[in-house]
């Protein structure tokens, strides 16, 4: 076994034995002085290290500011140092975060541009923004709230465009990781398993304030990041949906903007500065939420449909996320965001799936107590949402189906589906509707129609004549399968969706209602004959319960179960039989 070192606890001890390498720091720093300094640093216990902070991290500061080019190696030793440093203590003084946060900053942006990355080795970015997150996680009792003075908005600026370069641009993965983990820290969203300084309402009502100045450059940024090149990985997709969607939560937070802005006077020396703050007035929050609706729908657009299940999972957070603090204030966004969370109902990942269905049903419940208020009585209802959102997407279908690849035309039924288990037994509240009914009905007439002029149906005829004539009783079977060829896809995923669909509507459904409504469309028009009988035939399946999911993922906490009875099945299949059989369909 390893012996155990023996830790300095004296610090008049620890202050002689570290005198003389913090001295020859001050003279001719090399690497190797550093490297010592720092092995000298681990021999001393946290509370010894914690009385000797500043003056340790005096002459590693020191290094940093002197005039003149420094080699990597260098700057990323003290760095190195440093982190040691300031995760075994706290800083307590306010002047020493201001002015660390500064020196950290400027080990790595450009002399002339304090907002573009310098070109350093990926070992010294990784150890600057280690210590930068070591540096903002160790500011102790409430100096980290000064940080967000209107006086320090420049400052502030800088270090965040430089961390969004370094997420936006940089070609390593980790550094992309470590810039956005310290975004995060920097305006208090930080998720890690450290302890976190919680702000009061006021204090958190300052940061949004001030963060408010800097929302358009981060959700843009971060936008780009998370719809980007998919070769960064989908650990960097995530922590950037991350930062994206804890951001406007803390900007656009309704109990923020309810409880209106917090006086803040800017400082009459601030002079031309003070243009750089914002006032989270209603205009303000209408303009921007119209630019944040744009953004997310690019976000939905690209994430949603991810193919790793933890950016799909990261998406159901994003919205479970924004509903529970913004919705008020993000009224346009609300439609969108419960299309992202319905779009993961059917995931095929149990955990996105599972975590989804208890985002809806927390929803829901929250959208029930606030409609019971009577100062909430205008509100839109959840279902409402649905609903609409439902016709919207039916309105839209056949133009998807018809310009889209395969995994977005799997997406739109997928989240097509969704909504309809989502709403439930309330399906046959919307089908009410001749409007939705009607849209619904046209969306799948047009995508289920069949390509009749395909010459693969001629030569599948000839090669099932050619089978039936041999002795194989199963082969003979199978050639009489007929294949369907469709106009608009060709992927049996797609058609096992879309039946799964017409299921779905006659198990939610009223099955009077369907009935007619496709029969109707049966008769009428010999262009929707087949695409009708193929959605009846699923229709009465559905009704039937079979092949439908039936667990509980409607908007109440209990299983809806079929309200049709046997009764009501034999007079819709009846009176569908007494067509398909009817003289006016056999010539």
């Amino acid at each position: 076994m390893p012996t155990i070192m023996h830790q300095i606890s004296d610090p008049k001890i620890a202050f002689a034995y570290l005198r003389p390498a913090c001295v020859l720091l001050t003279k001719a720093p090399t690497v190797t002085d550093v490297e010592t300094l720092s092995a000298q640093l681990k021999e001393i216990d946290d509370a010894t290290l914690q009385q000797l902070q500043e003056y340790v991290l005096f002459p590693l500061r020191f290094v940093l500011k002197v005039p003149g080019t420094k080699k990597d190696k260098l700057v990323q030793a003290v760095a190195e140092a440093m982190s040691h440093v300031l995760e075994t203590t706290c800083v307590q003084s306010w002047e020493t975060l201001r002015d660390l946060l500064s020196e950290l900053c400027l080990c790595l942006c450009t002399p002339t541009d304090p907002g573009k990355p310098a070109e350093t080795s990926e070992e010294l970015k990784s150890a600057v923004l280690r210590c930068l997150d070591a540096l903002l996680h160790a500011a102790y009792g409430d100096i980290i709230f000064k940080l967000f003075e209107p006086i320090m908005l420049p400052g502030i600026g800088s270090a965040i465009s430089l961390l969004l370069a370094l997420g936006e641009k940089e070609r390593s993965r980790d550094v992309q990781l470590a810039a956005l983990k310290c975004l995060q820290a920097l305006t208090l969203q930080c998720d890690c398993t450290q302890e976190h300084v919680v702000p009061s309402s006021q204090e958190r009502g300052a940061l949004g304030s001030t963060m408010a100045s800097f929302l358009p450059g981060i959700t843009m940024a971060v936008s780009r990041i998370i719809t980007g090149d998919l070769r960064h990985g989908h650990a960097v997709t995530v922590r950037a949906i991350k930062v994206w969607y804890r951001t406007v939560g803390l900007v656009m937070e309704d109990a923020q903007l309810q409880a209106g802005e917090p006086c803040r006077t800017a400082p009459p020396d601030l002079g031309r500065l003070s243009q750089l703050m914002v006032h989270r007035s209603q205009d303000w929050v209408k303009s921007t939420t119209g630019r944040l609706s744009s953004l997310l729908k690019k976000i939905i657009s690209c994430s949603s449909a991810h193919q790793h299940w933890r950016v799909r999972l990261e998406m159901v957070e994003l919205g479970e996320h924004l509903l529970a603090r913004c919705s008020r204030s993000l009224g346009e966004c609300v439609g969108l965001l419960l299309e992202a969370l319905v779009g993961a109902v059917n995931d095929e990942e149990p955990r996105v799936r599972k975590r989804c269905e208890v985002v809806l049903r927390e929803v829901s419940q929250r959208n029930q107590s606030r409609s019971s208020d009577m100062n909430s009585s205008s509100a839109q209802t959840f279902t409402d949402i649905l609903s609409e959102n439902l016709h919207s997407l039916a309105t839209s279908l056949p133009r998807l189906m018809r310009t889209s690849d395969d995994q977005k035309k799997l997406f739109v039924l997928n989240v097509f589906l969704g909504y309809l288990k989502v709403l439930g037994s309330q399906v046959s509240v919307v089908l009410n509707s001749a409007a939705h009914l009607q849209r619904i009905s046209k969306a799948l007439m047009q995508v289920l129609e069949l390509d009749v002029m395909d010459v693969r149906i001629v030569e599948e005829r000839s090669y099932a004549a050619t089978i039936e004539t041999s002795s194989d009783s199963y082969n003979s079977y199978a050639a009489r399968i007929q294949r369907r060829h469709f106009l608009y896809f060709t992927d049996e995923k797609i058609f096992s969706l879309l039946m799964e669909i017409c299921r779905t509507l006659g198990y939610y459904g009223n099955i009077y209602l369907l009935t007619d409504h496709f029969l109707d469309l049966y008769q009428q028009s010999s262009a929707y004959r087949k695409q009708a009988a193929m959605v009846l035939n699923e229709i009465v399946r559905g009704a039937a319960g079979i092949s439908v999911a039936t667990e509980a993922q409607g908007l109440e906490s209990q299983v809806w179960g079929k309200s049709v009875t046997q009764d009501d099945l034999k007079v819709a299949v009846v009176s569908i039989m007494e067509e398909y059989t009817s003289l006016n369909n056999w010539h």
